[in-house]
């Protein structure tokens, strides 16, 4: 009796001190694409292709605040104009001055024309000898005088004019116009107040912030160990914070040639990058901050797992279906991204790893458990 009891304790003993199995997240090893890609450093920042902030170029009071913020204007339309009543009014005496002058000018060649008429029978009358001969020759020289006088005149139409066009320009310089088609991104003004031009080398806030949102890009830092890689024209996933899970195609329209940041020991090179469809764009906004991924190389069908299952790069945990323990693997790795890698030997379609690796007990040999809930990541 007292060895079957030592037998039963011995037996529940042995029972408690079975190891354990650790529930363990998996994956299965399929074929499909697998993507070689670098990616920013830091946030990048969608930018518009185009944006001005226009100021008058001269100081005085608002008389026509003609935009709202978010008003879509076209090129060359008006967007504020100062009191300039005393520049129109030298405008309107420039016109008249004008006029004045065709008026003496037609007076003065006319007469111009009648002392040339004048002299010219002075000279018939001279060639029958009918007239004193320095009678003739005052006749033409009051001639070319009134000649030169009608010349003069009618330059003083284009002077009068000339006078009118430096009118029109400083009423110009009263007014703002939109260098290009955009949207009113900013106002700093209000009708009545006093603007003054920026002094040399103090920026001030610009009276009208316009962006020409029809043409946005990218700009984003990448290490400078991946820069020799990067190519304008590769293609590029962009994702944005502002809509998380969604992706927009695009492409690299500019590589910097310098380095843009030193961050202590970090050196980046700023790269733009450009959305291919305007499908969706119509929702971005500029100074949304954004991410590129840059596309290196793409292998299609080929055998891969998800990057975060791999130990140091180079080996799995492979789930033995008959033990249920995890058994180390190395296995030969291709290209790779932070989804997914490529795998050129050492695994089989069908083969389940251990992709929380970093678990607790999770180790070579170890029994594992699989979760039931284990998901595997998708593309």
């Amino acid at each position: 009796m007292l060895g079957v009891t030592v037998l039963a304790i011995g037996a529940i003993v042995a029972f408690c001190a079975r190891p354990r199995p650790v529930a363990v997240a998996t994956a299965t090893v399929e074929r499909g694409a697998v993507r070689s890609s670098v990616s920013n450093t830091r946030a990048g920042t969608i930018n518009a292709c185009r944006r001005a902030r226009l100021a008058p170029s001269t100081g005085g009071q608002i008389a026509k605040l003609l935009v709202h913020k978010g008003d879509r204007v076209q090129s060359d339309q008006v967007l504020i104009e100062l009191w300039n009543r005393d520049f129109q009014a030298q405008l309107e005496l420039a016109q008249r001055d004008v006029i004045g002058a065709r008026d003496r000018a037609a007076e003065a060649c006319a007469t111009a024309k009648v002392a040339r008429a004048d002299a010219e029978r002075y000279q018939r009358m001279l060639a029958q000898k009918l007239v004193a001969e320095d009678v003739a020759q005052r006749a033409f020289g009051e001639a070319d005088a009134q000649e030169a006088g009608c010349r003069s005149a009618t330059q003083n139409i284009q002077v009068a004019a000339s006078r009118t066009d430096a009118a029109r320009a400083t009423i110009e310089r009263t007014r703002v116009r939109a260098p290009f088609a955009g949207t009113v991104a900013e106002i700093n003004g209000e009708l009545g107040e006093f603007v003054t031009p920026s002094p040399v080398g103090v920026p001030t806030p610009p009276s009208i912030d316009l962006i020409d949102d029809s043409c946005l890009y990218i700009t984003a830092p990448i290490d400078e160990v991946d820069a020799p890689q990067v190519r304008t024209g590769m293609p590029a996933r962009i994702s944005l914070d502002a809509f998380p899970g969604k992706h927009f195609d695009g492409h690299v329209r500019r590589v910097a040639p310098y380095v843009q940041d030193v961050e202590k020991q970090a050196r980046t090179v700023e790269i733009e990058a450009e959305i291919d469809t305007k499908a969706g764009r119509e929702s971005l906004l500029p100074g949304y901050s954004a991410d590129v991924e840059i596309i290196l190389a793409v292998h299609e069908n080929v055998l891969r797992v998800p990057t975060p299952a791999l130990i140091e790069g180079k080996s799995v945990y492979l789930i033995d279906e008959k033990s249920s323990k995890a058994v180390k693997r190395e296995i030969k790795t291709g290209i790779g991204n932070w989804d997914f890698t490529e795998v050129l030997d050492g695994l089989k379609a069908g083969d389940r790893i251990v992709t929380s690796i970093d678990r607790a007990g999770v180790v070579d040999g170890a029994l594992v458990k699989i979760e039931p809930t284990g998901t595997q990541p998708q593309k």
